[in-house]
């Protein structure tokens, strides 16, 4: 997988996470959803990632969307 694709399934995780923990324990988890939402709506305008950064250090195939 490239970088790209990581970043995707990471933010998937990160969201599918949070809203079970909202759910099994408490609602304040749900900010943890927002969280990764505003980080894909600013690396859509400005191509930064803190995760692409990480997996990049990581050794992920680079990927066409992240700098």
């Amino acid at each position: 997988m490239n970088l790209d694709r990581w970043v995707l399934v990471f933010a998937g995780c990160m969201i599918l996470i949070s809203l079970a923990l909202a759910k099994l324990f408490s609602p304040v988890w749900l900010l943890l959803t927002a969280w990764v939402g505003v980080m894909l709506v600013q690396s859509g305008f400005t191509g930064f990632c803190p995760a692409a950064f990480l997996f990049r250090k990581l050794g992920a195939k680079p990927g066409s969307a992240f700098r």
